[in-house]
């Protein structure tokens, strides 16, 4: 039996660009159940990056209620969203967002390291294990592919257990092939029972998950299994 892991109602979010308002999200609807593995579509200027900012509790909602994970996280203090982002979140970017100066072993143990957990390094070296980098976890990011940093990243994401893994653009700076071996490492994780959201303007990458959700003009237009 599933459950929703995801609740947003009704989200509006809206930016100032000078003297005028522009209207980024306009009372979006949202939901996705645990072990889900979903795909948010859209031009740039969608609204589809703004979502994904608030389903990742990086910013709030003007007016509209989310909930994660049973907690309403829509009008929560900054710094208990913080806390939320280390703990139920992780995160993968298209530009990796690894820091140059520590290896990936390092890199990985920072969300643990950050959220005062035990153990640090050995769940990091677990982390790259599954993301098939054991082997290169004491090199710097200067010294691997974009694939590797990915994989470093995936590894970074998945380490705290988080209930989500947001991944933005995911295979954008990565080569076809490349860009499949990241999406196979995704597909093993839902699997295995991950929830993940990808947001991705490539149809070939929206159509390997389980749900596409098509977003313009700050509205869901549609939804294909």
């Amino acid at each position: 039996m599933t459950s929703l892991i995801i609740e947003a109602d009704s989200l509006v979010k809206t930016y100032r660009l000078g003297d005028s308002l522009v209207l980024a999200l306009d009372g979006i609807d949202f939901q996705v159940e645990e072990g889900e593995m979903v795909a948010i579509r859209g031009s740039s200027g969608s609204g589809k990056s703004t979502l994904m900012h608030i389903l990742g509790c990086l910013e709030r909602p003007d007016s509209g209620t989310y909930i994660l994970a049973g907690e309403d996280v829509s009008k929560l203090p900054l710094n208990r969203l913080a806390e939320i982002r280390n703990q139920r979140i992780g995160f993968v970017f298209q530009n990796f967002n690894l820091l140059p100066r520590l290896n990936a072993l390092e890199n990985v143990e920072l969300p643990l390291l950050y959220g005062g957990k035990s153990e640090a390094k050995d769940r990091a070296k677990e982390a790259l294990q599954i993301v098939g980098l054991q082997d290169r976890m004491y090199h710097d990011p200067t010294q691997l592919s974009g694939g590797q940093l990915q994989r470093a990243a995936i590894a970074r994401a998945i380490v705290t257990d988080p209930a989500i893994i947001l991944a933005d653009e995911p295979t954008g700076n990565l080569d076809t092939a490349t860009g499949e071996e990241i999406m196979a490492i995704f597909k093993v994780l839902n699997a295995n029972g991950g929830t993940i959201i990808i947001v991705t303007h490539e149809a070939s990458i929206a159509a390997q998950c389980g749900r596409q959700v098509h977003i313009l003009d700050g509205r869901i237009i549609s939804e294909a299994l």
